[in-house]
């Protein structure tokens, strides 16, 4: 085990779009491990949106990350050293940790064993077998009650959620829009994602995506599935079917904008006796083993197509995460420490 830990620091709270000067890397010596605690040496970070939320000060589900501390991520990795009767060194594990070389784990943390044998790569702890498809599966399922022959529309339709939102609601029987950026993602939401239809939200304003919206569902959306927010929910809202649902998974055009849009079109929620829901994946917590069992059937059988995107290097954690609101990760955004 190394002597040193290699630490990606939140320095400051980003003003709009994140900047290098928000963050330091650092190399910092381990401390001994305390009675009860375990050390992780973390191979395997998640990059996601939620984790520019966690940098403001700001009302949120999880306190903000303190200044000075590491970047807080879901992780996955090998326990180096133990003084925790549960965990022994070699254990691979998942928990909430932080952008860093090794992490300690207190008595109680949110940290549990994994059966790397199970999967093609223990990156898939982090897609579509961990919080990504189980907020995807719950997300529709639970929430969206989709039925067969409904209309779904995902927004975000290409990333690691909306990707395998697409494909649930096709299991399930409906027929699918996705609203993506660029050409290439929206081919791909046909050519690898089975999604009936793809919209390129690029260059398009409310008006514009809403006539491309009602062009492919002239019969209005029964289920909004929606990760960006701005104007694709106002858009979105614009073209709901009777009794739809609108299921707020993320508002990603929102996180770095230094004034928020909201959402302008809520009075079709009344004209359409429809309903709005926000979800959280820990909410589920007590129903992760029924999920998780669901979507690992349906990737075993080949019915569901996944796509992870990993970059290199904490060194290299800036431009990875940045990647997120760039677009330019293709799948699940991971960085290999």
């Amino acid at each position: 085990m190394a002597e040193v830990n290699r630490r990606f620091l939140l320095m400051r709270r980003p003003d709009g779009m994140p900047v290098p000067q928000d963050f330091a890397l650092v190399e910092e010596a381990l401390a001994p491990l305390p009675d009860g605690h375990f050390r992780v040496r973390n191979h395997y970070a998640s990059l996601d949106p939620a984790q520019r939320g966690w940098m403001s000060d700001a009302p949120s589900y999880m306190p903000p990350i303190p200044l000075g501390d590491a970047v807080r991520a879901t992780t996955v990795g090998i326990v180096e050293e133990s003084r925790n009767p549960d965990f022994a060194a070699g254990d691979w594990v998942l928990g909430l940790n932080a952008i860093e070389d090794y992490s300690v784990v207190a008595p109680g943390g949110f940290t549990s064993k994994i059966d790397v044998s199970l999967v093609p790569s223990p990156t898939n702890y982090l897609s579509v077998f961990g919080a990504v498809g189980l907020t995807a599966y719950f997300g529709l399922l639970d929430a969206g009650q989709p039925k067969p022959g409904e209309t779904v529309l995902v927004s975000g339709a290409a990333g690691a959620v909306g990707s395998l939102v697409g494909q649930i609601a096709k299991l399930k029987g409906c027929r699918t829009i996705g609203i993506a950026g660029g050409a290439e993602k929206c081919a791909r939401l046909t050519r690898s994602y089975g999604y009936d239809a793809a919209i390129d939200y690029r260059d398009k304003d409310e008006a514009a995506l809403s006539a491309a919206i009602a062009a492919a569902a002239p019969e209005g959306v029964d289920i909004v599935f929606e990760n960006v927010g701005g104007v694709c929910l106002d858009a979105a809202l614009n073209n709901l079917a009777q009794n739809a649902r609108v299921i707020l998974c993320g508002l990603i055009s929102e996180y770095n904008a230094p004034a928020p849009v909201g959402a302008r079109n809520l009075w079709q929620l009344i004209v359409k006796s429809a309903r709005i829901q926000g979800i959280l994946v820990r909410d589920y917590l007590p129903r992760f083993a029924e999920g998780a069992a669901e979507m690992a059937g349906w990737a075993q059988s080949g019915a569901l197509a996944f796509d992870e995107h990993i970059d290199e290097g904490i060194e290299h954690a800036f431009d990875a995460f940045m990647r997120l609101f760039e677009g330019s990760n293709e799948g699940k955004m991971i960085l290999k420490l």
